[in-house]
């Protein structure tokens, strides 16, 4: 079978990444094989865990070019190269214009640590997204899978799980937990449906 190739974009310590290199090693990721991973942060430790697993590393930076639009322009550049099919943001801190999502149409996932459409949007990323759900006193939260497209966790959803909210807990402890319970599971199994769909098409 045609694997599908997947591209994921990070920015930090790639704890997400890890999860799907994992998955992939394991099994539960069978239809698509990450064969990239794009930083814009130059001292991304994510870009180590790629190295260790033999996953090719490419380095683009928004410093290097004068407006959004000549950013997105290389890392299309960089994804169309190397022929891939998958992107997945796994904490990837810039947003993509309407332009790029429109490019990578139903190809592009994230991964974002509340139940959307709670505690979602613009300006709720990180820590954000937790000190907003304990300020209201939710008493689950959790993690969405969903595809991207011009609005900031706007696209359809893939995969949700949900995870109880402690009295004692901190946002530390909340985003810790959400990571360890939902993201890191529904990430890798968002991945592979996504790419099972994908590579059954390139199959028609």
């Amino acid at each position: 079978m045609l694997k599908t190739k997947i591209a994921v974009f990070v920015s930090g310590g790639g704890t997400n990444l890890q999860a799907l290199i994992d998955a992939q090693k394991s099994g539960i990721i069978k239809s698509g094989e990450i064969k990239l991973v794009v930083s814009n942060n130059e001292n991304a430790y994510a870009l180590e865990r790629a190295k260790r697993a033999g996953i090719k590393t490419e380095i683009v930076l928004k410093k290097h070019f004068s407006n959004q639009e000549l950013f997105e322009e290389k890392l299309i550049q960089v994804l169309k190269e190397n022929e891939i099919d998958l992107v997945v943001l796994a904490g990837f801190m810039s947003i993509l214009s309407s332009k790029f999502t429109k490019e990578f149409e139903n190809r592009v996932i994230n991964v974002h640590p509340s139940l959307i459409p709670s505690f979602c949007g613009k300006g709720f990323y990180g820590l954000k997204v937790h000190e907003a759900a304990l300020d209201y006193g939710v008493k689950v939260s959790g993690a969405t899978v969903h595809f991207v497209n011009e609005i900031p966790d706007g696209g359809r959803i893939i995969m949700q799980k949900a995870v109880n909210v402690r009295d004692d807990d901190t946002p530390e402890t909340l985003q810790k937990r959400i990571m360890e319970e939902a993201e890191w599971i529904i990430l890798p199994l968002s991945c592979e449906k996504v790419s099972s769909d994908i590579a059954k098409e390139k199959k028609k």
